[in-house]
């Protein structure tokens, strides 16, 4: 399966987990490093802990479901 195909599935996985926090996360590029970006949006929008989300939650999930990912980034 194609990486990009891997993200996407992953995140929509991902994203329903936030949305039960008012938030939500969406898939924006991923470009030849495998780095991920993605919006934060929702409650997870201007929420101070935005950054935890990303690290703790989306990327270390994601890298567990899709190993070639690199990093994730916010945009």
């Amino acid at each position: 399966m194609e990486i990009e195909l891997k993200v996407k599935n992953a995140l929509e996985e991902i994203a329903a987990l936030i949305r039960g926090h008012g938030g939500n996360v969406e898939f924006v590029e991923l470009d030849p490093e495998n780095v991920v970006r993605v919006k934060l949006t929702g409650a997870c929008g201007g929420c101070p802990m935005a950054a935890q989300t990303l690290k703790n939650v989306v990327e270390a999930r994601l890298r567990q479901k899709v190993p070639e990912v690199a990093r994730v980034e916010a945009v």
